[in-house]
């Protein structure tokens, strides 16, 4: 009896120590997968060289991005190895077996990645793509535009608008041929407004290419709330939208033929305010040329989301002065038909008229501001 007893004392003691050292063995490795930190893309990240080329951000942008999402997992690969996953797909525009191979990582990790990450960025748009949140705020905004004009009139200008088509794989089916544009790709319109530094402060994206701007822009939440601009300023847009007073005060160029050298001279001023969001798309698109230069070979659904990600990452860098000047190839500047006629006529001509005949009175600006 003894001796049994014994031998079960001896038995749950050499139990213990076994789970004991199972215990010690376990605690000290929080993360349950591991990585080669040697793959060249990865030693160049850890050896503080410039990341732009792999990531297409600045270490300072970067440095904002980590901070913004906030991310210290237990589990994974760690926020940071993610995060450079997700920008190294971004910035390459490769299959993700393409990636799984450059990091060393299974292909179906890198997609939860992909997807995890952009759904992330996504999350915090809104700390990051905002109107002007202050009277000082929205001032700034109305000066800038006023050098950007380089004319007085243009002092209640509080942004301008733009559609941007995103090429695509269309979906197969009967309806494919929705997303076909007016230039004969398949595309998903992403409609934005930018401040003066071309810093996006109103994102929309989602509608079939083949939908005219004017028709995206009544879906919008910015048409449909009518929260912004304030009485008594405007957002400037191109022919492709209805001249409006309200519920969006919106004022576009005048039509052809001119008629008198005042629309003339207000257009000229229009239009070197109102390109700034051609610009902020030719940076954009120069910045990430493998999503905005080619089809997105992700389902259709999956394209707002990364397309909403890349505007939030735009403005990070914008925000980081990590700057990337357009190619000529990536700036459009061609205007659609003129929206919904009857709206201008009724709407937004008067003000447009007052406008016309401020810029005739008024001195301009001098071009002593260096905008993006």
């Amino acid at each position: 009896m003894f001796n049994m007893l014994n031998s079960i004392s001896q038995g749950h003691t050499r139990r213990t120590i076994y789970f004991k050292l199972m215990e010690d063995h376990v605690q000290p490795r929080p993360l349950y997968c591991r990585i080669n930190l040697s793959v060249p893309v990865l030693d160049r990240f850890f050896n503080d060289q410039d990341t732009r080329p792999d990531f297409r951000l600045s270490r300072e942008s970067l440095k904002v991005l980590l901070e913004l999402l906030g991310q210290d997992r237990r589990h994974g690969w760690g926020a940071t190895i993610e995060t450079l996953v997700f920008l190294f797909w971004l910035a390459s525009g490769a299959s993700c077996r393409v990636v799984s191979r450059v990091f060393g990582m299974p292909r179906s990790t890198v997609h939860r990645i992909v997807h995890r990450v952009t759904e992330e960025v996504v999350a915090i748009c809104h700390q990051v793509i905002h109107l002007p949140r202050t009277a000082e705020d929205l001032e700034a905004v109305s000066r800038g535009f006023a050098g950007l004009a380089r004319h007085r009139a243009f002092r209640k200008a509080a942004g301008a608008i733009d559609g941007c088509h995103v090429r695509i794989v269309p979906p197969s089916g009967p309806d494919g041929h929705c997303y076909r544009n007016r230039k004969l790709f398949s595309s998903i319109l992403l409609q934005a407004v930018c401040d003066h530094q071309a810093r996006f402060i109103d994102t929309y994206v989602g509608w079939p290419g083949s939908v005219h701007d004017s028709r995206v822009l009544r879906h919008s939440p910015l048409y449909r709330q009518a929260l912004y601009p304030p009485p008594g300023h405007f957002i400037l847009a191109d022919g492709g939208y209805p001249c409006l007073q309200y519920p969006l005060p919106l004022i576009t160029p005048y039509k052809r033929p001119l008629q008198g050298v005042g629309p003339q001279r207000f257009n000229s001023h229009h239009s070197r305010a109102r390109s700034i969001i051609e610009r902020a798309f030719g940076v954009m698109k120069t910045r990430f040329r493998s999503i905005f230069l080619q089809a997105l070979e992700v389902h259709h659904t999956f394209v707002p989301q990364i397309i909403t990600a890349c505007a939030v990452l735009h403005n990070i860098c914008i925000g980081a002065g990590d700057i990337m000047a357009p190619e000529e190839d990536t700036v459009e500047d061609v205007a659609e038909d003129e929206g919904e006629n009857v709206l201008e006529a009724v709407s937004g001509a008067p003000w447009r008229d007052q406008l016309s005949a401020e810029v005739s009175a008024l001195e301009e600006v001098p071009g002593d501001h260096d905008y993006v």
